[in-house]
């Protein structure tokens, strides 16, 4: 059995503003081109395309000569659309999906749930943005545009909290329109979200269908294990939104869609979309396969065959498999914003704003596992600039930094105190010195096993097992060694934090066993082969007004050349707190920018 794709394209409706997966996968103008090569069913051997259109690598190249992409000239329609208001001197705004951190003078950073006015959109991955006074570069996968971009910005809150606004006369005295516009903005609103849903219902299809449908055939190029890796759970997820999205359309009000009760959809299926945690954990692992296979020239032809053989628009495979990320970030968003437009008295008012906390529950969880993962290449990072470093990394049983400081530390009643730096990781305390002359290198003494250890608090006075007199003191004992560890801070303040500390430890790890929460080797040993290769960099020199306004006379020279490291390992959801990482260590030099 042969399956045929007809190359025979329907013109596509033009979404000018649909936020259903990364910035430019929405495109206008395909072109029409050649008939269908065929790829057959079961093992292929080389030769298995030849007789039609020769090997992946022939039909790749063949494609690209004769200009038959199915990509979108400049950018896209999106970017037409909104490169075209912009240049007819109107505002458009966008809401940032998630966290945009950096150290680069010239790039914007913002929180999830920020509002950034979009000045220029003519490169399709970065675009220049406005907070307030502060102007920058900004990754534009990271946005989701405004749906109702003519309401007045002073009227738009910076954070959406629970969906409600801080002024509560918010309703329509407040946004000087009358109950029909009002309206319309709920309608805009519903729309969006079915018409996001089907989108990404076509990119679920294509990725499963188009690649690894065509991967399984080829069992000589994929294992099963390898696939695994590549495409994660996103069959389960291609199915459960399948159901959610046929709830939604039987919740639609073709007539009146301002009346469309689609609340109580997000809530039947809040818990099945806790699904999307295994696939974004697994994000990252599948990043790393496809940037080993890619450097192999057969996956790239066999990659491109199969996006070609599909119809799917001219972005690469790590593009489409960065959708479903994207997509549960989005709908606390669409959430709120629906909630804003409905009335109190609407039949779906308390069901959307049960939902919209159901989501950003799920978003939140979500977004806890990929902050975990996420510092695992920071405290590889920490680990690789410690000198004389002995035993196992800390990522073998660690990945939280919980909290650090300086002690002085006493082993035993004979043992001299030692002033020392700890490091307190889930399961574990690290031991460091600092260096006698240059106080911001330090030097690896030794650790502590958390998980035999009981927190003694220790009384200010005379202490029997060491006598000694001790202030602002606590004990680490282990009950099966009867190893005991004395330990002084130097204000009772620092002794309460470390306490507290040592009890959001253990919390951490019952927690983590709880959520089933851990890292594969493959990160692990990612994450220390990135911190070995990592070299030490300045911080960038800032970019003074009159600089500022040659770059932009010269069409931005200094545009990124890549995407952040944060579109592949953040995930983030409106109000999350920042992590403390960097906060903790942050007296240290070594980790200053």
């Amino acid at each position: 059995i042969t399956s045929a794709v007809a190359f025979d394209i329907l013109p596509l409706k033009l979404h000018p503003f649909s936020q259903s997966t990364p910035t430019g996968l929405d495109c206008v103008g395909w072109k029409q081109c050649i008939s269908s090569p065929v790829i057959a069913d079961g093992p292929l051997d080389k030769t298995a395309l030849a007789d039609d259109v020769g090997s992946e690598e022939d039909l790749y190249e063949d494609f690209r000569s004769s200009n038959h992409r199915y990509g979108h000239p400049g950018g896209g329609g999106e970017q037409l659309a909104i490169n075209e208001l912009i240049s007819d001197g109107s505002v458009v705004y966008a809401e940032a999906l998630w966290d945009h951190v950096t150290m680069d003078d010239q790039e914007l950073g913002f929180k999830a749930g920020d509002v950034i006015e979009v000045m220029d959109a003519t490169n399709k991955e970065w675009w220049w943005g406005r907070i307030l006074d502060s102007e920058g570069w900004f990754p534009a996968s990271f946005v989701r545009l405004r749906v109702n971009q003519d309401e007045p910005m002073e009227d738009y809150p910076l954070k959406v909290e629970g969906g409600k606004e801080d002024d509560s006369s918010s309703g329509t005295r407040r946004f000087g329109m009358g109950q029909t516009t009002k309206d319309q903005m709920r309608t805009n609103v519903i729309n969006e979200i079915i018409s996001t849903e089907r989108d990404y219902i076509k990119h679920l299809k294509d990725i499963c269908e188009g690649y690894i449908k065509q991967c399984r055939k080829r069992a000589d190029m994929f294992t099963e294990e390898q696939l695994k890796t590549i495409f994660g759970n996103i069959e389960d997820i291609y199915r459960c939104q399948k159901k959610f999205v046929k709830a939604l359309e039987k919740k639609f009000n073709k007539d009146h869609p301002h009346l469309s009760e689609v609340g109580s959809c997000f809530l039947e299926y809040q818990t099945e979309f806790q699904i999307y945690s295994e696939y974004c954990n697994n994000h990252p692992n599948a990043c790393m396969e496809l940037s080993r296979l890619t450097k192999v020239n057969k996956y790239v032809y066999f990659f491109e065959a199969c996006r070609l053989l599909q119809k799917m628009i001219d972005i690469s495979l790590d593009g489409f498999l960065l959708t479903p990320v994207q997509k549960i970030c989005k709908y606390p968003l669409q959430l709120a914003e629906l909630l804003k437009y409905t009335n109190p008295q609407h039949r779906d008012f308390k069901d959307v704003e049960a939902a919209l906390n159901a989501m950003k529950n799920v978003a939140r969880l979500i977004n806890e596992r990929k902050r975990r993962l996420e510092n695992i290449d920071k405290i590889a990072q920490w680990q690789s600039s410690i000198e004389d470093w002995e035993g196992e990394d800390v990522l073998v049983r660690s990945s939280e930094l919980i909290y650090s400081g300086e002690l002085t530390k006493i082993s035993h009643p004979q043992a001299k105190s030692q002033q020392r730096m700890f490091f307190l990781f889930d399961h574990q305390l690290v031991c460091c010195k600092k260096d006698l002359l240059r106080r911001d290198i330090l030097y690896y003494k030794s650790r502590i096993n958390m998980d035999d250890m009981e927190i003694v608090d220790v009384e200010d006075g005379k202490d029997k097992d060491f006598n000694l007199s001790v202030k602002n003191a606590f004990k680490l004992h282990c009950q099966d060694t009867e190893e005991v560890h004395l330990f002084c801070a130097k204000k009772p303040e620092q002794k309460q934090r470390w306490l507290k500390a040592f009890e959001n430890e253990r919390r951490q790890v019952q927690l983590d066993q709880e959520t089933g929460f851990s890292i594969t080797e493959v990160q692990k040993k990612q994450a220390m082969l990135n911190a070995s290769k990592q070299h030490h960099t300045g911080k960038p020199k800032a970019v003074t007004r009159p600089y500022y306004d040659f770059l932009m006379r010269q069409k931005h020279p200094t545009l990124p050349t890549t995407l952040p490291q944060q579109q592949v390992f953040m995930l983030a959801e409106p109000k999350r707190k920042p992590s403390n990482f960097w906060q903790n260590i942050s007296r240290l030099t070594p980790f200053r920018k």
